[in-house]
């Protein structure tokens, strides 16, 4: 024990981390692991205020005219060397009669350089519309502005990089922007701050996350599923915090695509600096007529899908620095048959683990979720997928939808793993629906088995655990042992990953001051135990 104890102190110096303390303890690792689960006593005084912005808030008003550039934001593509910037012009249109803008009308260029003035370069993209139609009489359609996607290329890594965007032949252009790329791929290379969020919506509860979130002043911002909830609304601009609460009888599920362009506007100020990596949730789904779904997801953002040689913009992958990001969709299929796994198994096994020693996943339903809200609700996902995952030595993975804050010990299968990742539950951005505050594991609230499915999920998988002190039983009558710690909090986290092994992840609740934390533990690496399990692309982890 003596000698282990020196051995970690010895890496956590020699790496110069520095170790601060959370109420006069050291900072734990999961080298201490596996925790005892923990959970936070709910606060009574949070409920509430889960309000959203109306469409007279000035954050979220159009303040430009004409064709001049709006919701601005920056996106990565795979490697530092490239980026996408996204724009919208134009007025959206909302009515029984609406005429779609010609996308062709108005150039999508941008200006960039690493001086203000002049800004040397310039790029040209592409722009589209898209419509959100109902074929049902008294629903309104709608019709998007211009959005406009610009991609980037032959940049330097961690550099600053000035623009901006528009068309300069019908003197449109926006003020100029700028934003910081990745640093190069390295084992000893990273970005300072990655910030996580998930279920943002548009609340004011979403304007403190924010606020919270802008003051830790990140280099990346990673956001899982659930961006506008425009589809908590009708489109005559009717909202509820429970659409089929309120709307029982609509012969389909409206949306007030509105709400994505004011959500638009009020992330500008921070995405159009810092970029933002965005995978699609169950409130992404949107459907309409023709069943087209996801449309106003697949249009509005930049996705680095062909880049990571991926086919669609449900799952593809990025580097930042040292890291590999792996976005998943758990709302197109995922079996084992399916393009989404085969292109997952290629993307891993091009992995180089000397020269990218992270792994890091993300997508919307999380697999480790002790709430009564969607509780084993992604379990066929789970068992598609988690295997792979495991094989290749996934370290941590993000996922939201739960309106809550949990963190698991290292786990696969169910069962604590050395070798298994940490599973981070960030669903808790601010949205309207408010927290979900009750658990499975206590009495009388194990959800029956029927009720757990997704139709939207693809299938139902959720059956009594087989082994362990759960076997036999739905539901575990305590914190199960995976969980290591809960909170029924608004917020979001921080990931800093200070070098091949060591990563520090804290969490930040809404209602502390921003020198206060709600969570925190390093997040260690420890691939040398794991070698007989988990496969070695390319390059073996004994070399990292």
């Amino acid at each position: 024990m003596f000698l282990t104890m020196t051995f970690r102190w010895f890496l956590v110096f020699s790496v110069s981390i520095a170790v601060t303390a959370i109420d006069d303890d050291l900072i734990p690792s999961t080298l201490d692991g596996p925790f005892e689960p923990v959970t936070v006593p709910y606060d009574v005084s949070l409920r509430g205020n889960a309000v959203d912005l109306p469409d007279t808030d000035p954050r979220v008003r159009r303040c430009v005219e004409g064709f001049e550039p709006e919701q601005i934001s920056v996106s990565l593509s795979v490697n530092y060397d490239s980026v996408w910037i996204s724009w919208i012009t134009g007025e959206f249109q909302v009515g029984n009669k609406i005429k779609p803008l010609n996308p062709n009308t108005v150039a999508s260029v941008v200006r960039y350089g690493r001086s203000r003035v002049p800004l040397t370069d310039e790029a040209s993209g592409y722009s589209l519309v898209y419509n959100q139609l109902y074929p049902f009489e008294g629903l309104q359609n709608y019709t998007s502005g211009i959005i406009h996607h610009v991609r980037l290329t032959g940049l330097k890594p961690s550099t600053l990089y000035y623009y901006r965007c528009g068309d300069p032949s019908i003197s449109a252009m926006s003020d100029i922007y700028h934003f910081r790329t990745m640093p190069v791929s390295g084992p000893r290379s990273y970005p300072n701050r990655i910030a996580v969020v998930g279920d943002l919506g548009l609340t004011y509860n979403t304007t403190d996350t924010i606020h919270n979130l802008k003051s830790n002043k990140p280099d990346l911002v990673l956001l899982v599923g659930d961006v506008s909830y425009a589809n908590l609304y009708r489109t005559n601009g009717t909202g509820s915090d429970c659409y089929d609460c309120s709307f029982p009888e609509t012969p389909i599920h409206e949306t007030y695509q509105p709400r994505w362009d004011y959500w638009g506007r009020f992330m500008q100020s921070l995405i159009s600096r810092t970029p933002i990596m965005v995978i699609e949730g169950n409130h992404e789904i949107e459907e309409q007529a023709g069943k087209q779904s996801f449309v106003a997801y697949s249009s509005r953002f930049a996705f680095p899908s062909e880049e990571s040689k991926s086919s669609s913009p449900f799952y593809y992958s990025f580097n930042a620095g040292g890291i590999h990001f792996i976005m998943l969709g758990a709302y197109v299929d995922y079996s084992k048959s399916a393009k989404q796994y085969k292109w997952l198994e290629r993307d891993l096994a091009n992995v180089d683990r000397s020269m990218i020693p992270w792994l890091v996943a993300a997508w919307h339903p999380p697999w480790y979720n002790t709430y009564t809200a969607h509780y084993k609700e992604a379990e066929c996902m789970r068992l598609e997928m988690e295997e792979l995952l495991y094989s290749y030595g996934v370290d941590i993975v993000f996922n939201g939808h739960v309106h809550a804050y949990e963190r698991s010990n290292r786990v696969y299968n169910y069962t604590l793993d050395p070798c298994g990742p940490v599973h981070i539950t960030v669903g808790d951005g601010g949205n309207r629906e408010k927290m979900a505050i009750e658990h499975a594991d206590e009495a009388a609230n194990c959800p029956e088995p029927s009720s757990t499915h997704d139709e939207d999920m693809g299938g139902f998988c959720a059956t009594n655990f087989t082994r362990g002190p759960a076997a036999g039983k739905f539901c575990w009558d305590q914190q199960p042992d995976y969980s290591a710690f809960r909170e029924s909090s608004f917020g979001h986290g921080i990931l800093e990953v200070k070098n091949e092994t060591w990563a520090l992840w804290t969490w930040y609740r809404n209602q502390d001051s921003s020198g206060k934390v709600g969570d925190q533990v390093y997040i260690v690496r420890q691939p040398e135990l794991c070698l007989g399990s988990i496969k070695l692309p390319k390059s073996s982890f004994a070399d990292s």
